[in-house]
């Protein structure tokens, strides 16, 4: 009994190496495709990535087309004009609903300056605006 107990185990163990050979070939044949420069695999590549260019092209495309007018509503506050008051301030005028406000814009902060008249405001042009700007001012000095 001990005899075929040993017989069996070295017929086993001569049998091992290259059974786990075959299953090793197998295996990595299976996990290595063929070269990566073949024609099938390059073609694909480049096909991706004329998609992946085509697709980006597409969007910017979109985005500039449609990209301001879907995402900006019309809000009920619109800038009529502005001038530069040095550097990093500026007065701007703005017309919310039926009123114009005189506001000025200066870094970490926005103050209103002059509410303008119904009147004045209905018929401003960018000289008037300029006119009045300069008067706030010299008034405010």
């Amino acid at each position: 009994m001990r005899v075929w107990f040993h017989s069996a185990l070295l017929v086993l163990t001569g049998f091992l190496p290259r059974l786990s050979d075959a299953a090793a070939a197998d295996e990595k044949s299976a996990l290595s495709p063929a070269s990566p420069l073949a024609a099938g695999a390059l073609t694909e590549t480049a096909f991706g990535l004329i998609a992946i260019i085509a697709l980006i092209f597409a969007l910017s495309w979109f985005f500039r087309r449609f990209g301001k007018q879907a995402f900006a509503g019309k809000g009920m506050v619109s800038v009529i004009g502005g001038v530069s008051l040095g550097p990093r301030e500026r007065a701007v005028l703005l017309q919310v609903g039926g009123t114009r406000l005189l506001v000025g814009v200066a870094p970490g902060q926005v103050r209103m300056l002059h509410l303008l008249d119904q009147d004045n405001g209905n018929t401003a042009s960018e000289d008037e605006f300029s006119g009045q700007l300069k008067r706030e001012m010299g008034a405010e000095s």
